[in-house]
């Protein structure tokens, strides 16, 4: 071959290369219900093995699709496991390994079913009338708590059976609405049953007639209770006030309810802010919970508290610590503690030394870490970025070395053109240091001038962080010859509590300037 066809050749494979580059779509609205929104993370009791959800939405048909995956921590390619009876929610490991246990209405309502954990032989478990919200395994596998709503006050239908069609709420006390929901006359309850893998009906209300709510309306799940590891009590967390007090207070606590007797107690009274999300250390020593210390302060710095079972004696962990935490993990020695944190407009893994005490970060880079979980010698959580959806990783715990898992999005991201995203440091009116996120457009040229967009997010006391939105999408909006600033201005968390307080009692104040 002579050197004109080499040269042919080259010309050739760049121009298609460069016809391939071209040929990249840029993000659109469409191209956000194209994604696999990944969710459910849960690892197998050996900590070998994920499970875990991937949900997709069909726009013409207006609705949406669960499967579910296994595959191995250590890396591979996922299996899909989902069934005709599997596609429900809430997919657990049984704590033997040996079932997997989910949500499924089937049959009607919402009941306990299990699988074997290849998908095959689904089984429905539970009979409870009414359906059940969710539901936890107690680890010796003797007893399961299961969540539903108690009616305890009476609607308007009930007061006038008369006018059964009249569209009214009546309420005589607070709270009757809470962000965007009315109050349904309906309590959250915790029920706990024997567990029979041949048939479970219903079991005992551990709140019975109390006017209150486990988990906490309206963004609570179960993580807000836990099993003891012998299987013999559960912590619960719950705001036990009624009218204004209910209504003002963040003073919620944490309760343990013991099966043998009964009896429920208060392990937290001592604090007037919130306490929540009980974990217990692998022995039962010792519980750690999240907790804020300011009485009616939705936005205070969450500690890392940590109780003695043995005498009630408690610390906390996180003094001196200027970044909230979430999302407690035991190691199984009971010497560490892995959760979130948000530093700088980021979310990562850190660790807490409960031998001396210290907090150190795990991971760090330009993403976001929802999760974290323990698998084997090495940590798993769910990660995502501004250009990015999530997907699972894995996290080594000496090192922080991270490696991807699943790749649910990859066809779809590797058809799409992000624009860069840009971290920058601008000095504030009162000569502090703010960051900005800057989203170029995909093709941007820095030759030419471009309209900007000026996003004042955060809630307030919400860091403008590297969350992938399906709501609030930077790509889609750089995506359209825009330029994207995002300032974390005054009143956003993970620069500090002081950062954040700044724009209480002064929303127009220096978080304007």
């Amino acid at each position: 071959m002579n050197k004109i066809s080499y040269l042919l050749i080259s010309l050739l494979m760049i121009s298609i290369s460069s016809f391939s580059l071209a040929q990249k779509k840029t993000m659109e609205p469409e191209t956000l219900w194209e994604f696999g929104r990944v969710g459910g993370t849960q690892i197998s009791p050996d900590g070998t093995t994920l499970l875990f959800s991937v949900t997709h939405y069909d726009v013409a048909a207006n609705n949406a699709t669960r499967q579910l995956y296994t595959m191995p921590v250590a890396g591979g390619e996922p299996q899909n496991i989902t069934t005709e009876h599997s596609a429900g929610s809430g997919a657990v490991w049984r704590p033997d390994g040996k079932k997997i246990g989910y949500i499924s209405s089937e049959r009607g309502t919402a009941q306990l079913w299990e699988m074997d954990p290849d998908g095959t032989n689904p089984q429905q478990i539970s009979t409870i009338e009414g359906g059940i919200g969710s539901f936890a395994y107690s680890p010796d596998l003797n007893n399961i708590l299961y969540i539903k709503d108690v009616k305890m006050e009476e609607a308007a239908i009930d007061k006038h059976p008369d006018l059964p069609l009249a569209n009214v709420a009546i309420y005589e006390d607070l709270m009757y609405r809470h962000w965007d929901t009315w109050h349904d006359y309906t309590f959250s309850h915790i029920f706990v049953a024997p567990y029979n893998e041949t048939g479970i009906e219903q079991g005992t209300d551990i709140m019975k007639d109390q006017p209150y709510d486990s988990p906490l309306a309206p963004f609570g799940g179960l993580s807000h209770i836990s099993w003891t590891p012998d299987g013999k009590a559960i912590a619960y967390t719950s705001k036990k006030l009624r009218g204004k007090d209910k209504a003002v207070s963040t003073n919620s606590d944490i309760y343990l309810y013991t099966l043998e007797t009964g009896e429920t107690k208060n392990l937290t009274a001592f604090n007037q802010g919130y306490d929540m999300s009980p974990v217990f250390s692998p022995e039962g020593k010792y519980m750690a919970w999240e907790s804020m210390q300011t009485a009616g302060f939705e936005a205070d710095k969450t500690r890392i508290m940590i109780m003695n079972m043995a005498d009630g004696s408690y610390r906390d962990y996180s003094e001196g610590f200027d970044q909230s935490s979430e999302g407690l993990t035991w190691s199984k020695d009971a010497k560490m503690i892995y959760f979130i944190s948000g530093h700088h407009a980021t979310y990562q893994i850190y660790q807490l030394n409960i031998t001396d005490g210290s907090i150190s970060p795990v991971t760090g880079g330009r993403h976001n870490y929802n999760s974290v979980a323990l698998a084997g010698d090495d940590l798993v959580g769910t990660r995502m970025s501004m250009s990015s959806p999530v997907e699972i990783f894995r996290v080594n715990k000496t090192n922080g070395e991270q490696v991807q898992l699943t790749h649910i999005n990859k066809p779809i991201l590797d058809e799409i053109e992000m624009g860069k995203v840009e971290e920058r440091w601008i000095e504030t009116t009162d000569e502090k240091q703010m960051l900005v996120w800057v989203i170029y457009p995909p093709h941007f040229d820095a030759n030419k001038k471009y309209p900007a967009l000026l996003y004042c997010g955060g809630g307030p006391q919400s860091a403008v962080s590297q969350f992938f939105s399906y709501r609030w999408n930077f790509q889609m909006m750089a995506a359209n010859d825009y330029i994207v600033i995002a300032p974390n201005r005054r009143g956003l968390p993970t620069f500090g509590q002081e950062w954040n307080d700044q724009i209480s009692q002064d929303y127009g104040g220096q978080n304007i300037e």
